[in-house]
């Protein structure tokens, strides 16, 4: 995932801890599991924000 989204695992972990990215926590080792298709939500959404950014004239972030 963090390969697909071109960032940091540490990323990744910080974008499910905040809700941004939607996933779960399994078993006793906390191994967190993001399904596909929130993964795919999560991109078009960025997606989105960036286009809305532009129109805006503002910067991306």
């Amino acid at each position: 995932m963090a390969d697909t989204l071109n960032v940091s695992l540490s990323q990744v972990k910080a974008l499910v801890r905040s809700g941004e990215l939607p996933g779960i926590k399994l078993g006793g080792r906390g191994v967190w599991r993001v399904e596909a298709t929130e993964l795919e939500a999560y991109i078009q959404r960025m997606y989105a924000r960036t286009r809305e950014s532009l129109h805006q004239g503002e910067e991306p972030r």
